[in-house]
């Protein structure tokens, strides 16, 4: 059985039959009662292969998305998927773990779907490194620059993170700060975060604040992973005037560390973070950030990879820049 075979028997359209097998909205519940009827009677299995053919057979981009706990990739995951759309592209959305191999997760999207492009949000250099080259089809790496990337195949669109690490440090010294505690992921698993990190350092040396390493954290770019780190280093008796997060989402978490151990924000001690997420505007304090150009970053992406695919033109890189973004939670102080 078929399809048709259930249109006819049913008496209702094909197209009436394909949505309401797959619970379309749009379709009464009296002809779902119909056809589901009919369905159980006669046995029928959906084609799940003709299925995934049509999806193949469709203009598609695939968006791997590294981390599920990332509100700025969630808020320019919605502008890049309005983006493709408007250009003729059904988006297709992965989700991988902070830890988990994207590149690993691309070559089965790949296989499964065969996407005409890739758009990656975040990325570890390490697994593109090591297997990029398997992937021969046109891929943006969107929000990460790295000097250790490069493939004919793969443009890059983001901040100069290092610049960035240097204005954020840059901005807490001129507002009197010289305590100041550093939280950001590994280094060696993000490129964002390694080259953050080093214009950190920068910035440090250059106002001649010395840099040790109980000055940086380990936390996950999540709330919670901001929480537990900043928990940690507070129960453990580590004082500072100021916390940079190299997320909103860990500056947010870190927030709520200070304020549950007694403290306040930025009384006590100030909070900056970075990507400029629109949370960070309405959180309470209001949250002073280096936001990074979201819908800057989506339409270079999409633009770049759309050339790549439709005119076969070479990759490129793009390199915007941070700004920082004032807020409730820092407050200027004086030296005695």
């Amino acid at each position: 059985m078929t399809i048709k075979d259930i249109a006819r028997e049913s008496g209702y359209a094909i197209s009436t039959v394909s949505r309401a097998l797959n619970d379309h909205p749009d379709v009464s519940e009296e002809a779902k009662r119909r056809i589901a009827a009919i369905v159980a009677a006669k046995g029928f299995v959906p084609n799940s292969n003709a299925r995934q053919l049509k999806r193949q057979q469709a203009k598609s981009v695939a968006f791997i998305v590294r981390g599920t706990s990332n509100l700025f990739f969630a808020d320019m995951l919605v502008e890049l998927q309005r983006l493709v759309g408007e250009a003729g592209y059904e988006g297709v959305v992965e989700y991988v773990g902070e830890t988990a191999d994207e590149v690993a997760a691309a070559q089965r999207v790949c296989r499964e779907l065969k996407p005409r492009g890739i758009i990656f949000l975040g990325g570890d250099s390490r697994n593109f490194r090591k297997g990029f080259d398997k992937i021969d089809l046109p891929c943006v790496l969107a929000t990460t620059v790295s000097d250790e990337l490069r493939f004919e195949n793969l443009s890059m669109v983001g901040v100069d993170d290092k610049a960035a690490g240097r204005a954020a440090i840059d901005y807490l010294v001129e507002r009197g700060h010289r305590d100041i505690l550093v939280l950001g992921t590994d280094p060696e698993c993000s490129s964002p975060g390694k080259m953050r990190l080093e214009g950190v350092r920068q910035s440090f040396e250059a106002h001649g604040i010395p840099f040790g390493p109980a000055r940086f954290l380990q936390a996950e770019f999540s709330m919670a992973g901001g929480y537990a780190a900043m928990k940690a280093f507070l129960e453990a008796g580590g004082r500072a005037s100021a916390v940079f997060a190299m997320s909103d989402v860990t500056a947010i978490g870190a927030v709520r560390a200070i304020l549950d151990a007694g403290l306040s924000v930025p009384g006590d001690i100030s909070v900056l973070g970075f990507d400029g997420i629109p949370m960070a505007r309405f959180y309470n304090p209001q949250l002073a950030t280096m936001r990074q150009p979201a819908a800057e970053i989506a339409g270079q992406s999409v633009k770049l990879l759309l050339r790549c695919i439709e005119t076969h033109q070479p990759a490129r890189t793009v390199l915007l820049q941070a700004e920082p973004l004032d807020g409730e939670s820092v407050r200027s102080i004086e030296h005695r």
